[in-house]
């Protein structure tokens, strides 16, 4: 057993890939390919650098004694020194040209920089997957008439797909925001330690395009095209906002769809995915607690609320730099990514296994259906020679009566009671003729269809494969 505390995010919700990606052995590993990178520049543009000195850092990237780097750091009080130090050790040769002109920001900052865009990719993809359930789920269900809902009270009637086509729209406007995201990140480089590159005028006498051509190659290796044009020590805390900012919305959409499915499944109609073997409920057995959505909704209130600290970040740093930001930022920003991907796993289990009710979806409209067809009967009654505002006080009075023995628990036809006044010239047959649901769910069916079709580029490919959940 484990006697120390472990983040939910680790030990239960989040993939493997992003535990990976985030873990300190990545994060390290980083900044090491960055010293590389940095001293390859640096012997390019004619520093004196060994080639057999970059060789030698680039065959110990992952030769890291973690128990020196520890040491050295309770000695110095500074992480980044202290792995600098047991690089050193692991590559002796290229020891005294290890962070040559760089400030810790080149490799924290730079590091983050590119573990956060592509965690973003991986999020991508997995939300790509999304969209391509939900957008099956509408497109198959696209002509299935339900009850529409406004304010939660019964409203005209929509489709089972038109109502999944708007969880599609919110999803494929997280994509955009973070394929807007991933395009636009540029890199820090290696800038000093308040931006201005004094170190490096040194270094290379003040050759500045030396110094441009030096961050060109560190971005090249990276695959960034461009470094941000002014920054101070760090890269702007604002760009934690930007990419905080789409996972917030991502959650926002997240929680409505969750939150439409249980408030569906509280009535019957649409229900998540249950195991043979699940248990609902530790006392009551019978139940089948929509608990996958349940957590994605408690999740997604956790990153909604996380984004907030980047905000508060971004707006309280000082001049050139401040350090008040790192503590925060080490918890924040990778449990952020943590808690999307954790939602998205969820998501994705719960679109591709969403199960619909059509026989309880056809109870509930034909019992709402009488009160949502009496326009549609009194513009035919009219067109038979009723007067229209006599017709309808009928139907408002007949209405209410109906509504009032329905709330006593007593049984009514509403459609029985209009068709016993002479005054629509219709037999109980012809209104109940009106009652197709086809004929009041509108343009459902072309809506869906069209908007899929304009979104296809979206759900085209494979996807990420499906993962498992603990349940």
């Amino acid at each position: 057993m484990n006697e120390k505390y472990e983040s939910p995010l680790s030990s239960r919700y989040a993939s493997e890939f992003m535990l990976k990606l985030f873990s300190h052995d990545t994060r390290i590993q980083t900044w090491r390919r960055l010293w590389v990178a940095l001293a390859k520049a640096e012997s390019e543009l004619g520093l004196p650098i060994t080639e057999q000195q970059v060789q030698e850092l680039e065959a110990n990237i992952e030769n890291i004694d973690y128990e020196a780097a520890a040491k050295r750091e309770k000695e110095v009080r500074h992480d980044v020194m202290a792995h600098v130090y047991a690089y050193g050790l692991a590559a002796q040769e290229a020891a005294g040209i290890i962070h040559l002109g760089a400030t810790s920001c080149y490799v924290t900052d730079n590091a983050d920089l590119i573990i956060y865009r592509e965690a973003l990719c991986d999020i991508r993809e997995k939300l790509r997957t999304a969209i391509r359930s939900a957008a099956e789920f509408a497109d198959q269900y696209k002509a299935v008439p339900t009850l529409g809902y406004t304010h939660y009270q019964p409203a005209q009637l929509v489709t089972v797909g038109k109502r999944a086509s708007l969880w599609v729209r919110d999803l494929v406007s997280d994509l955009e925001d973070i394929d807007h995201v991933i395009e636009t990140i540029k890199f820090l480089g290696c800038r000093g330690t308040t931006g201005t590159e004094a170190s490096f005028m040194e270094l290379f006498e003040g050759d500045t395009a030396k110094i441009d051509e030096m961050n060109k190659k560190i971005a090249k290796t990276f695959d960034f095209d461009e470094c941000y044009e002014v920054n101070g020590q760090t890269y702007p805390r604002k760009e934690d906002s930007r990419i905080i900012n789409v996972l917030s919305l991502f959650a926002q959409s997240a929680y409505k769809i969750a939150n439409d499915i249980r408030l569906l499944q509280h009535d019957g109609q649409i229900e998540e995915p249950f195991e043979e073997s699940q248990i609902g409920s530790s006392a009551m057995a019978y139940k089948r607690n929509p608990m996958r959505s349940e957590r994605i909704c408690s999740l997604s209130r956790y990153l909604i609320a996380d984004a907030l600290n980047a905000h508060m970040t971004a707006q309280t740093q000082w001049l050139e730099r401040t350090l008040d930001d790192s503590a925060n930022r080490r918890i924040s920003m990778p449990e952020a990514f943590l808690c999307a991907d954790a939602i998205l796993k969820l998501l994705n289990n719960v679109l591709k296994g969403l199960r619909v009710n059509e026989k309880v979806i056809e109870k509930a409209v034909s019992e709402f259906l009488p009160f949502n067809a009496t326009e549609n009967i009194m513009m035919e009654a009219v067109k038979r020679g009723g007067d229209r505002q006599q017709l309808h006080e009928i139907i408002r009075t007949c209405s209410m009566d109906a509504v009032a023995k329905k709330k006593n628990g007593e049984s009514f036809d509403l459609l029985k009671d209009l068709a016993s006044h002479p005054e629509f010239h219709m037999t109980e047959e012809e209104i109940r003729a009106v009652l197709d649901p086809s004929k009041f769910i509108g343009r459902c069916p072309e809506q869906v269809e069209k908007y899929l079709e304009k979104i296809k580029p979206y759900t085209l490919g494979e996807g990420a494969p499906e993962e498992e959940i603990t349940v």
